[in-house]
């Protein structure tokens, strides 16, 4: 499988797919305070960033590089999605992605501000290893609640076929080698591709040939070339930092083989060249947990090369979480704080900090975070029955009329606006009724002109707090005239 001109010179620097799937995701992320409550559909923020109401949130249905992938793994796949919210003033975006095996991504927020429908582009990239079915989706927790459809997708792993899920022609006759041009590299490491690698590729008889290149464990290079005999391949890359490495040229189908694998140094000096590895930290994303008045948050730390960065999480000035991450080159990394139980003053609301250390030098950044709220009253409703039927509209040539009882239950005190359908479609205006606790409400219809027979269906829609509905069928038939 190709891999995109940033997967190359990004894995070229050193990083691992990992580390790219972090980098892709982060393209439409932007750093700020996402206070999110564990009941999906509630957003606040500590700044009070919504200044302006949305009119409309919707999401597009995912998209996936490849949807049925069959081929050499580890493989990477790209999901990405669109965001459109028609607003006036401005307003705090918060996102995440939700997987087909139950755990939902980080949440990610963007201030968009402006008049009418506003677009904001969020993708993932994720690694497979083995085979998998699954899917994606991605669900808005703010300013509204929506959730996109699935985009649904399969991972195959084999030897029979290449990264782009085409089968190889069969051909046993394959060989490659391949060199690094320089194997060794002095001076500044600076843009600019500075080692290249080499290969050749040689068939016995003419044929379409599959291949990638491997640059220390990653793919980063690939495609389909037509061979005739023999034919040359390469790709290059600009180092970043000091370090030794190898690269290998693989062939892929029936009859795979790879190269020799090529070593190489580098040595960056002189000027922009070797330099002491420095680290940094991004502002926290915070998120409040309204539910059990709990605080998590998550941050990236970013490192010009090698060396180990520890790290500690606090609230409100106490030290409450540490760990430590490696970087093997130049890269960022994604760091998490699990929820935090907050009590007395912490509850209305303060700040969440992280500090790093790395081999020379020191970073802090922090955040606040949203006091907790009391979660909103849930409304749901139950008991949708017929309760009664009246005749008398029999006499007019009419199937009888039919009355509803449903039951309004609340988790506490709340308005609560609903409406109800009768065969698909809104019979009567929106109700409003104040609820704290169970409340029954009913609802009745006219007979069928023409027909002794009145039947379908019904339906109670919870418009708000949250939504919620209940359906049943009917069928009332006019009594028999009586004997003469």
């Amino acid at each position: 499988m190709k891999s995109s001109g940033l997967a190359r010179r990004v894995a070229a620097f050193g990083a691992t797919t990992a580390m790219l799937a972090a980098m892709v995701a982060g393209l439409a992320a932007a750093p700020a305070q996402a206070a999110t409550t564990a009941k999906a559909g509630t957003l606040s923020t500590a700044a009070s960033a919504t200044k302006a109401k949305p009119l409309a949130v919707s999401v597009a249905t995912p998209k996936a590089s490849v949807r049925g992938y069959e081929g050499s793994c580890p493989v990477t796949v790209k999901f990405s999605s669109q965001i459109k919210v028609k607003l006036k003033g401005k307003t705090t975006v918060a996102w995440r992605w939700l997987h087909g095996n139950g755990s939902k991504g980080k949440v990610q927020t963007k201030k968009v501000a402006g008049n009418g429908v506003k677009t904001i582009n969020v993708s993932q990239a994720i690694k497979f290893t083995d085979n998998v079915k699954g899917w994606e989706a991605v669900e808005v927790l703010g300013p509204k609640h929506v959730k996109s459809k699935k985009v649904y997708f399969s991972v195959t792993c084999g030897d029979n076929n290449d990264g782009d899920g085409l089968h190889e022609a069969d051909y046993d006759d394959v060989t490659a080698r391949a060199w690094a041009s320089p194997s060794t590299y002095v001076g500044p490491c600076t843009p600019g591709d500075k080692i290249d690698f080499t290969g050749v590729i040689s068939v016995d008889s003419p044929r379409w040939v599959h291949y990638r290149w491997i640059l220390n464990g990653d793919v980063v290079d690939g495609g389909k070339v037509k061979v005739w005999n023999s034919r040359k391949v390469g790709f290059g890359f600009s180092p970043r930092s000091s370090h030794r490495g190898w690269a290998v040229l693989e062939t892929l189908g029936r009859g795979a083989t790879e190269s020799n694998r090529v070593g190489y140094k580098v040595w960056c000096k002189g000027d922009g060249g070797h330099h002491e590895t420095k680290v940094s930290v991004s502002t926290p994303t915070t998120g409040t947990n309204h539910n059990t008045c709990a605080v998590g948050a998550n941050a990236t730390i970013s490192s010009t090369g090698r060396g180990r960065v520890e790290y500690v999480w606090s609230v409100n000035g106490k030290a409450v979480a540490t760990g430590d991450t490696y970087f093997g080159d130049a890269g960022s990394k994604s760091v998490s704080l699990s929820e935090q139980a907050l009590s007395g003053e912490a509850t209305k609301g303060g700040t969440v900090s992280i500090s790093i250390s790395g081999p020379n030098n020191r970073d802090s950044a922090s955040q606040s975070y949203a006091a907790c709220q009391k979660p909103e009253p849930k409304v749901t409703v139950s008991g949708l029955s017929v309760v009664g039927q009246r005749n008398e509209m029999c006499a007019d040539k009419r199937g009888p009329g039919v009355d509803f009882k449903a039951t309004l239950n609340s988790t506490g005190p709340t308005t609560v606006k609903y409406h109800w359908v009768v065969n698909g479609k809104q019979d009567g205006p929106q109700l409003e009724r104040q609820v704290n606790g169970s409340l029954d409400v009913t609802w009745g219809i006219g007979g069928t002109h023409g027909a002794s027979v009145t039947s379908g269906s019904i339906e109670l829609v919870i418009d708000s707090p949250n939504g919620g509905s209940a359906s049943a069928v009917y069928n009332a038939t006019c009594p028999a005239p009586a004997a003469s």
